[in-house]
């Protein structure tokens, strides 16, 4: 697979046009254990060669320093980037499994004006809601979101992590541009009623983590004893003991589809959520693979022109249900445990 410039789709019924694949940030900060800053500003430079334009970070990556590190970034390319941001993850101390979600209205409006700050910008082109918290009204927190967009603070609005039921009651509020939640070969628990309710809506979907937290490119045969543990995957239920080995063995029809297109693992998990749009009716499908690598960059993006055949979809198709161990040791605050 190869190829130069990626196609472009629009997020929501008004929002922004977007490269069809975009790029999480997260891992330039943390979580993966250190990086190496120059070569994560090439993948960032790569990334807009190849016409990806939506940057996905948040206030709790790095505790507000992801931002800080793509602020020179988007500064320079202001005009050429779509900024996507969230808020709602309160972080406790240096524990990163101390936290609380906040969606109250005083704390979004700190939250947006911290961010503002440590991006250096004026607005915010796709502002998310990370989290969902059920003991606060969802038309408190979305009107509070709205309020930033007549300030022109914000200019789109979305959500992470919520049922079709809080998607619908959210966008009747205030239009919402984009839904982002973890969408894979692996994960699949958001095609119970989010995925639904986006494509009645008209509201894109961002899954995030589409390459299963690197788990369906093939880079592991047996992760839980080749993860270091400074990587926060170690503590993954799917990348931990019996799992990891059981998750490892699903690979296979994958490899059987990449080695029939010439293509790479990742370029069939990335060729697979993206060809969702059209099995299930949404307008667009945005995938935001994380990478630091530029080479690693212009394989995902390469995926893009991946078509995969109806029998390759149906050779797929079971394995998400043979997945061992949960998406986090603690799913409370995911929508699948407010279905």
């Amino acid at each position: 697979m190869s190829g130069n410039t990626i196609a472009q789709v629009r997020l929501g019924t008004d929002g922004p046009l977007v490269g069809v694949q975009g790029l999480g940030c997260m891992g330039m900060s943390e979580f993966y254990g250190d990086t190496d800053e120059p070569a994560a500003r090439d993948t960032l430079a790569a990334a807009l060669d190849t016409g990806v334009t939506l940057f996905d970070t948040a206030d709790m990556y790095g505790d507000g320093a992801n931002e800080k590190f793509l602020a020179p970034f988007f500064g320079a390319h202001r005009d050429e980037v779509v900024i996507a941001t969230k808020f709602a993850i309160e972080r406790v101390g240096d524990d990163l499994a101390q936290r609380r979600v906040r969606n109250d209205p005083a704390y979004i409006r700190s939250a947006v004006e911290g961010s503002l700050k440590r991006l250096n910008v004026d607005v915010i082109d796709l502002y998310y809601m990370h989290r969902r918290d059920p003991a606060v009204p969802l038309a408190e927190s979305v009107g509070a979101m709205a309020e930033l967009v007549e300030r022109g603070l914000v200019r789109h609005l979305g959500l992470s992590e919520v049922t079709g039921a809080e998607l619908r009651e959210a966008h009747a509020v205030h239009p919402i541009a984009a839904l982002q939640s973890e969408w894979s070969l692996f994960s699949r628990d958001v095609e119970q009623s989010a995925v639904g309710a986006a494509a009645e809506l008209g509201v894109a979907f961002v899954p995030y983590s589409p390459l299963g937290r690197g788990f369906l490119t093939g880079a592991f045969t047996d992760a839980a004893k080749e993860l270091r543990s400074s990587d926060f995957r170690a503590s993954q239920p799917r990348f931990t003991g019996e799992n990891a080995r059981t998750n490892a063995a699903l690979l296979a029809p994958v490899r059987r589809v990449a080695e029939a297109h010439d293509a790479t693992l990742g370029q069939v998990a990335l060729a697979w959520v993206q060809q969702q749009a059209e099995v299930h009716g949404l307008t667009a499908v945005v995938p935001i693979p994380g990478t630091r690598k530029a080479s690693r960059l212009r394989e995902n993006t390469a995926a893009t022109r991946l078509r995969l055949t109806p029998e390759e979809l149906a050779l797929l198709e079971p394995i998400a249900d043979r997945v061992a161990g949960d998406r986090y040791p603690d799913m409370s605050s995911t929508s699948a445990a407010r279905e």
